[in-house]
């Protein structure tokens, strides 16, 4: 695969799909942890006096502008970081954005508006897409693809482009790659795989695969309902897509089948509603009350996680184990978070959001073997899954 590396970039105009989708708060980042995975790409390119256009998205606007959406705060926050104002075009490949990159001189910046304001970004017909590719193309010289979080997705940024330009890997696809593989091909076993957080269904279809590949597969958050509610557990008002308690009830079985440990949570944290006054409670996992809903995982159950994870030789860990943004509800969340760094196991943290947890939590980065951009990407990745974003490269 090709990497910035091998490019001569210098007073070309370079396209570099970045994956700046970060949580926003009161108008402003939240978390910049995606920003700063991007700065050793960004900066290189720029150092070596390219005209660097960057394109990314942010949240799901459905296909047109809304200001909910916009990367301006995101653009302020890498001006911040780069310590030099970031100019935004006002649209993705509109007059705007083309007048932006004509005025752009050799080591310049600028950043489009968030690409999902167009359908052709995300559609599944090819033609609309490509037509939006061409489009986007039309920009630059050169592509580089670093946006790892959405290298998962057939997208027109993603995909197409990487397709119709000369086109290499940025450093932060090259050490997602480089960290992920090792959970395909250089496990340290035993293997140890943590679930949690509140997009199950975008990961619920990853664990056929990893029972076959882990050793033990602790799963929290909203991710451990479908499974308890699988036993013939009550599960109050938890999180719970009634479709997915079958599902669960069949990797119950395979893991039983296959010899992998499915530990679930002993005990959780109950409460009528996520917030810091609401009056909360540790009950066993079997005495949810009917109107109250689990919001992180019970003391009982973040010490067995703890130490299982102590005694493993790798960890790969997506999703937190409660609503940590609530501090009574962040236990279980940080009980994993501290275990990770008092092993001496090999550990990733896969996902935008673990991210942003252990963050939040006080945790840096260093103190983890790596912390993955991406959540959906990294878990097809280790399912030996083929990434569009990566196909488009290697086939380029």
């Amino acid at each position: 695969m090709k990497t910035i590396d091998d490019m001569a970039v210098a007073g070309r105009r370079v396209l570099v799909r970045a994956d700046l989708n970060v949580p926003l708060k009161d108008g402003q980042v939240a978390d910049d942890g995606r920003i700063l995975a991007s700065l050793p790409t960004l900066t290189a390119l720029m150092d070596r006096g390219a005209k660097v256009i960057v394109c990314a998205h942010l949240g799901r606007p459905k296909g047109k502008p809304d200001p909910r959406y916009s990367l301006a705060p995101v653009a302020a926050r890498l001006g911040e970081l780069l310590g030099r104002p970031v100019e935004l075009a006002a649209d993705t490949v509109g007059p705007s954005a083309y007048a932006a990159v004509a005025a752009l001189r050799p080591g310049g910046l600028v950043m489009l508006e968030n690409l999902r304001f167009n359908e052709g970004e995300t559609s599944s017909v090819d033609l609309d897409r490509g037509f939006f590719a061409d489009r986007l193309a039309g920009l630059a010289d050169e592509y580089v693809s670093d946006g790892f979080g959405a290298m998962h997705r057939k997208h027109a940024s993603v995909y197409d482009v990487a397709l119709r330009l000369p086109c290499a890997a940025g450093y932060l696809v090259q050490s997602e790659v480089a960290a992920l593989r090792r959970l395909t091909s250089d496990i340290r076993r035993p293997y140890v795989v943590v679930l949690g957080g509140a997009k199950v269904a975008d990961k619920f279809s990853a664990i056929a695969s990893l029972i076959a590949a882990a050793d033990q597969i602790l799963i929290g958050g909203a991710m451990a309902f479908p499974f308890l509610a699988a036993k013939g557990y009550k599960v109050g008002t938890s999180l719970l897509e009634a479709d997915q308690v079958d599902i669960a009830a069949g990797y119950l079985e395979q893991a039983a089948r296959t010899g992998t440990e499915i530990v679930l949570p002993s005990d959780v944290i109950v409460a009528a509603e996520p917030a810091l006054d609401t009056p909360h409670e540790v009950v066993a996992a079997d005495a949810i009350p009917e109107h109250q809903a689990g919001l992180d995982i019970g003391p009982e159950s973040a010490a067995l996680f703890a130490a299982t994870i102590r005694q493993a030789g790798t960890v790969f860990w997506n999703g937190p184990m409660g609503v940590f943004e609530l501090s009574p509800f962040a236990g279980g969340t940080k009980a994993v978070a501290q275990a990770l760094t008092d092993s001496d196991a090999f550990t990733i943290i896969g996902g935008g959001d673990t991210g942003a947890a252990i963050r939040a939590l006080g945790f840096p980065d260093a103190r983890f073997g790596y912390v993955s951009t991406g959540g959906g990407a990294s878990l097809e990745l280790i399912q030996g899954k083929t990434l569009p974003g990566l196909a488009a490269l290697e086939e380029s």
